[in-house]
């Protein structure tokens, strides 16, 4: 079993409640911080110390307060940690339950286990743990309906992203040709931003605009 583990979450009842799990699986050493800049420097000392993490288990939101913070949510812990530890093995615990949201986590974080937190989390979480330390890969919820495989997801590039989000901020065909273009992002032409558009809709089976725009919203695309 894991060594050393640390825990970032804000909420006090979530943060015991994953400890046990850890203590039950005889983790002997678990540290603990409500804060993503935090958790970068214990990740940052564990190595200067020659005493790394073998483990880290995050939330994603956590919430703004008093206190000013560089690293503000669990996705850019993950990827700064990645920057200084890259064999760091990573759990995500957390109630967002968009696929798309999901599938980047492990696609562009190379997050081991996504655990949803729901009424079984906690024996998800310790599944994901076991797992995770087994080096079995993309583990997720058993309570989440998601595949990697879904042609949706699979297809969508970070070009359609950007159509999506000007089309929910209220963008016409075209407002948003004119923003690519300021952007230099290409294709930037009126028709074939209409094409993708049309795309999308075939993809997700859109009737309209705001149709589109809906399931969007509901993969987590913006």
């Amino acid at each position: 079993m894991f060594k050393k583990v640390l825990v970032a979450e804000d909420l006090d009842s979530i943060s015991i409640a994953v400890i046990q799990v850890l203590e039950e699986l005889k983790v002997p050493t678990i540290h603990h911080v409500k804060y993503c800049d935090d958790g970068l420097l214990k990740i940052k000392k564990g190595l200067n110390d020659n005493q790394p993490y073998d483990l880290l288990i995050t939330d994603l939101s956590f919430k703004t307060d008093h206190r000013e913070s560089n690293l503000t949510c669990g996705d850019e812990l993950i990827a700064a940690a990645n920057e200084v530890q890259s064999d760091l093995k990573k759990i995500v615990f957390s109630i967002e339950d968009k696929s798309y949201r999901i599938k980047t986590l492990f696609d562009d974080l190379g997050v081991n286990a996504y655990v949803s937190k729901g009424r079984n989390s906690i024996n998800e979480l310790r599944n994901a743990i076991e797992g995770t330390f087994r080096n079995e890969e993309k583990i997720i919820s058993s309570d989440l309906s998601f595949s990697f495989n879904d042609k949706a997801l699979i297809e969508i590039e970070a070009y359609d992203i950007s159509i999506l989000k000007l089309l929910a901020q209220g963008y016409i065909l075209e407002n948003i040709s004119n923003e690519f273009k300021s952007l230099s992002i290409t294709p930037n032409g009126t028709s074939s931003i209409e094409k993708r558009i049309n795309k999308l809709k075939i993809y997700f089976k859109a009737n309209n605009n705001v149709h589109l725009i809906a399931i969007a919203k509901d993969f987590g695309l913006v």
